[in-house]
């Protein structure tokens, strides 16, 4: 590869010229516009266990585990399911679907009807959905856009989602104090069926891989993508890290919730600020991504963001108790700052080494493996935060989430990962 195709100026007209692909735009936006909902039904759900159902940091977790928990025992096998139909197809579906059961939530508030039990049936069900949906996602990125392009579009993608990160955080906060937290989902139903709406104008010509399937052929075609994915030696120490790095997020995540909420009693609306001032950092970082890719190696840099992640909780388990108003908001604030601006420089660097190195067959098999095992990760990391918040603090929760983090960074780097360029 020449000087010039990996100078910053040559990846920033990448950047730029990834929006004129056919078919590129309408996916960005279909991403773009149901990760806006998503963050305000996040807020909303964890708003609606602690102030409406009454729920403490371990229903939080459940809430959060019940969600994920379909990973168990579809994941690994949602790549080799995806295979057998268009992955656009895949994807309009599952977007009305998963509309559909949100639009159950609010139904049931008004009619008396929510309970924390159900709230977890219905993110069981809308979990299943997000499987099938991610793993046809990611592995129909490869196929709308040229390889040399990929870093630029998965920066372009991370831009617009830490911008619906952002500007959902913050509006969620509002929608959740003016409607109430089951009314504010309505707001995630209503992009989902606009994302449906954008996916189903991309024309791509691309036929189901598979035949129909039979346990034993899933069952070989999801043990072929396991023992591809950590026999190799760039992935294979990547996806451990990973995985160690989703159950310290599973730790803080239930933490910091019942945290603002419960103990500094901060409400929903400084809960949406803060997320809100981590979306804008990962909005930022999503700008550099390319810049610092080329510049550091994708291998450095996904070691430095992750160091990054680990020094972001650093502030949030050093707020005093007690203190006054103002200092955890700033403190709260500054970890989400440098945690989101970690995610947003990693991501275009760490989804364009998978893109690059993964076969197009393996693709979608590869994407759910790894989304599983990650997904099961918070599945154990956000009832055990819970737990462990209301049995020994949240000070100590923060602290142990802070050696987990740091740890998923270390392995990367005794791994001899840093060496990663242009995979």
């Amino acid at each position: 590869m020449g000087s010039d195709s990996t100078s910053p100026e040559a990846g920033a007209a990448r950047v730029a010229d990834v929006f004129r692909l056919p078919n590129f735009f309408p996916f960005w936006l279909a991403e773009t516009v149901s990760g806006f909902g998503n963050y305000v039904t996040l807020l909303a759900v964890q708003t609606t266990v602690v102030l409406l159902l009454g729920g403490t940091a371990t229903d939080v977790g459940l809430v959060t585990m019940a969600g994920l928990l379909p990973n168990l025992f579809l994941g690994p096998v949602a790549g080799a399911v995806v295979d057998r139909f268009r992955r656009i197809q895949v994807l309009v579906v599952t977007d009305i679907g998963n509309g559909m059961v949100l639009c159950l939530l609010p139904l049931l508030w008004v009619v008396g009807l929510l309970n924390t039990p159900v709230l977890m049936a219905i993110m069981i069900v809308s979990g299943v959905l997000t499987i099938l949906n991610r793993a046809a996602s990611q592995s129909v990125l490869p196929r709308l856009v040229p390889r040399p392009h990929l870093l630029a579009a998965n920066a372009r993608i991370d831009q617009g989602a830490t911008v619906a990160q952002t500007s959902g955080s913050f509006v969620a906060g509002g929608l959740v104090a003016l409607l109430g937290a089951p009314l504010a989902i309505l707001i995630d139903a209503a992009s989902y069926f606009l994302s449906a709406a954008a996916m189903a104008t991309i024309r791509l010509d691309e036929l189901p891989q598979k035949s129909r399937a039979t346990l034993r052929t899933l069952h070989a075609e999801v043990g072929e993508a396991v023992r591809w994915l950590y026999g190799h030696k760039v992935l294979g120490p990547l996806a451990l890290s990973t995985h160690i790095w989703f159950f310290a997020n599973g730790l803080v995540g239930t933490a910091l919730v019942a945290y603002t909420l419960q103990a500094l009693s901060l409400g929903p609306f400084w809960l949406g600020v803060v997320y809100a001032v981590g979306g804008i950092a990962g909005l930022a970082g999503s700008f550099l991504a390319v810049r610092v890719g080329r510049w550091l190696g994708e291998g450095s840099t996904v070691i430095a963001c992750r160091t990054l992640a680990c020094l972001a909780w650093v502030p949030v388990a050093l707020i005093p108790d007690p203190a006054p108003l103002w200092l955890p908001i700033v403190l709260l604030a500054l970890g989400q700052a440098l945690f989101g601006l970690s995610i947003g420089v990693e991501n275009a660097s760490e989804a364009s080494i998978w893109q690059n190195a993964v076969p197009d067959d393996l693709q979608a098999r590869v994407v759910s493996t790894r989304r599983s095992v990650n997904r099961t990760m918070i599945v154990i990391g956000a009832p055990a935060g819970g737990l462990l918040a209301d049995m020994a603090g949240f000070g100590t929760t923060f602290w142990v989430a802070v050696s987990v983090f740091a740890i998923a960074a270390g392995a990367l780097g005794l791994a001899g990962f840093r060496k990663i360029r242009e995979a």
